[in-house]
């Protein structure tokens, strides 16, 4: 019984690792979008913003997955590491992102406003998720 307590908690640890990095990640989408994120995705059903922010999260998730399988039952490596890897994977993602703005004609930020969906987002995605599974990857 104390081992599945233990496991529990462990777990739950690692979940809050997992969502207060997500958070982060949110925010970080918000401020590159103009407008309120929020307002864009569930008041005007705005389907780019949606995307870039979901390749976001699943990204961020994808690094946190293998930092936990890294982690060989180590509890406290583990969290440190989903935790340092995951903020270098939004750095990671953040630069790409800007560099990606600098490389495209016009702001990419201006683009996932628009009502109408943007191939230049499914690009901006794919580097997001890219992004992740590199660091990913580095981990193992």
């Amino acid at each position: 019984m104390q081992t599945l307590v233990t496991d529990l908690l462990v777990t739950l640890a690692y979940g809050v690792v997992g969502i207060v990095l997500m958070g982060i990640g949110y925010v970080l989408v918000d401020v590159a979008t103009p407008g309120k994120l929020h307002e864009l995705i569930w008041n005007e059903r705005n389907r780019n913003a949606a995307l870039l922010l979901a390749s976001n999260l699943a990204g961020v998730g994808v690094i946190v997955v293998a930092a936990i399988a890294a982690s060989e039952d180590d509890f406290v490596l583990g969290l440190v590491g989903a935790a340092s890897y995951g903020i270098l994977g939004l750095v990671v993602m953040a630069a790409a992102f800007l560099l990606l703005d600098v490389a495209t004609p016009g702001k990419l930020g201006e683009i996932l406003v628009d009502p109408e969906p943007h191939p230049a987002v499914w690009v901006s995605a794919v580097v997001h998720l890219a992004s992740g599974a590199v660091i990913a990857a580095a981990i193992s």
